[in-house]
């Protein structure tokens, strides 16, 4: 099957069919990205960008993920 075959069939699918396809999809997505970012950090990949991001934090405390994201404002850097 030919991805112009795909998407005609797409094409043809009611909306609540697509919209399951969709979220299907973004799902496989990002399981493969999880799966990529997974295999470059085993294999070494990651290690200059890891750091790099340790020397740029220049003793700063860490701070989790969640948290940054939750803050009402970015902190400044001085």
């Amino acid at each position: 099957m030919t991805v112009e075959e795909i998407e005609a069939a797409i094409a043809k699918l009611p909306s609540a069919d697509f919209r399951e396809l969709l979220a299907r999809l973004k799902e496989r997505e990002a399981d493969e990205w999880d799966r990529e970012m997974e295999e470059d950090a085993k294999a070494g990949r990651l290690d200059a960008l890891y750091a790099r991001l340790q020397e740029e934090n220049e003793g700063q405390p860490e701070v989790p993920l969640d948290d940054f994201l939750h803050q009402s404002e970015l902190p400044k850097k001085v």
